[in-house]
């Protein structure tokens, strides 16, 4: 499961990375804290991985413990990746070749399908919903299924992907329709923060677990006639009718 970190912790670690490695001692003083303070940041970054602790001996007397990030601290300092991500968007969505263009939104549809669907089996609909929010728990959304109404609602806290989808709203209906291959029913994005709105909320639209279940089996053949349509910032999937 992937680890959110409170902004003090991400703070604490920064510096604990510019320098390199550091006693309490030396902690302190570049923090301007407590020991007491220094040690119980200490004691829950390494509860998370984030931090490691070697027993240094130097002739004689205590041995002092030197603190430094790890390998998972370092990757959650650089986890940031809006920029390049609005970067790549942009460029893919100005392919010239249409086609091509639309092979290229198809593939990574298909991509976020495998990477959040793959362990989205249940029977019931409510049991593939709540599947689909562990599986985004784990890679680090705030999301929640509400089950108070006759159907259940994804609804994600906050937007995952804010800075992008503000200059490519398109994204929305990416996760849209990421969220309705997974969930084998039609999805409706009913509330978005880029309307002003406080949440993402998906709704299941209305329809029996029986077909749902015959949406789910004949999927790959509904998506062997699907094509991405893409037109200035807005694209959308459609089905291809043969002649």
């Amino acid at each position: 499961m992937r680890v959110v970190l409170e902004s003090n912790d991400r703070d604490f670690l920064v510096r604990l990375q510019r320098l390199g490695q550091g006693t309490i001692q030396q902690l302190c003083e570049d923090l301007g804290v407590t020991a007491t303070a220094v040690r119980q940041r200490l004691m829950r970054l390494q509860s998370l991985g984030m931090v490691t602790r070697e027993v240094v001996r130097a002739g004689r007397g205590r041995p002092r413990h030197i603190y430094c990030v790890t390998e998972s601290g370092i990757r959650e300092l650089g986890d940031n990746y809006s920029e390049l991500a609005t970067v790549l968007w942009f460029e893919l969505s100005s392919i010239d070749d249409r086609e091509v263009r639309a092979q290229v939104f198809h593939r990574i549809q298909n991509a976020l399908v495998a990477r959040y669907g793959s362990n989205v089996q249940g029977e019931s609909l409510q049991d593939r919903i709540e599947q689909l929010c562990d599986a985004l728990v784990d890679r680090g959304f705030d999301v929640e299924v509400d089950v108070s109404g006759d159907l259940p609602i994804l609804r994600e806290n906050n937007c995952p992907y804010l800075e992008l989808a503000s200059s490519h709203p398109e994204i929305c209906e990416l996760e849209r329709s990421v969220f309705k291959r997974i969930l084998g029913v039609d999805v409706s994005l009913e509330q978005c923060c880029l309307d002003g709105h406080h949440c993402c909320e998906f709704h299941a639209e209305s329809g029996s677990d029986d077909s749902e279940s015959c949406d789910r089996k004949n999927q790959k053949k509904s998506e062997a006639s699907a094509e991405l349509t893409v037109s200035g910032d807005r694209w959308k999937s459609k089905t291809v009718t043969a002649d």
